[in-house]
C-alpha cells in the first residue's frame, strides 16, 4: 500500500518509481486520472531516457482534446515494493506522469478528504 497526497485543487498524487532499463529507479509524483484508461502516460523524452523498448508507434488514442497519436513503450514501474512491467503511453505534450484506471482493477483506492487520507493498496 502507498500513501498519496492531495494537491491544493484536490487532485490525487502518488509517489511511484519508474525503473530504467539499467535498473536505476527514479521516484516521481504521478497524478491518478480515472478518466485515463491506460496504465501510465509520460513524456516521450522521459520514456526514451529510461531506455524503455518501443513497442508500437503512432497508435491512436481518444483524449479530452480529441484523437491523438502516441508511442507505446514497455515500461517498468515499482509501486509499494512490487515491480510491474506495463505498456506506457508516451507523447510530446504530456507534462506530468499520469496513472490510469487499470491500477484500480488491481488495487484498492481509499479517498477520504475530511480526514486527509489517500491510499492505494
Amino acid at each position: 500500500m502507498i500513501e498519496g497526497q492531495f494537491s491544493s485543487k484536490g487532485e490525487l498524487f502518488f509517489e511511484i518509481d519508474l525503473v530504467a532499463s539499467d535498473g536505476l529507479a527514479i521516484t516521481v509524483d504521478a497524478l491518478l486520472d480515472t478518466g485515463f484508461t491506460d496504465w501510465l502516460a509520460i513524456n516521450t523524452a522521459d520514456a526514451e531516457s529510461f531506455g524503455w523498448q518501443l513497442v508500437d508507434n503512432q497508435e491512436t488514442r481518444i483524449t479530452a482534446q480529441g484523437e491523438a497519436q502516441f508511442n507505446i513503450y514497455d515500461g517498468t514501474v515499482n509501486l509499494a515494493g512490487e515491480e510491474f512491467n506495463i505498456p506506457v503511453i508516451a507523447g510530446d505534450g504530456i507534462a506530468e506522469v499520469l496513472m490510469g484506471l487499470p491500477w484500480l482493477f488491481t488495487r484498492r483506492l481509499v479517498v477520504d478528504f475530511p480526514v486527509e487520507t489517500l491510499t492505494l493498496g
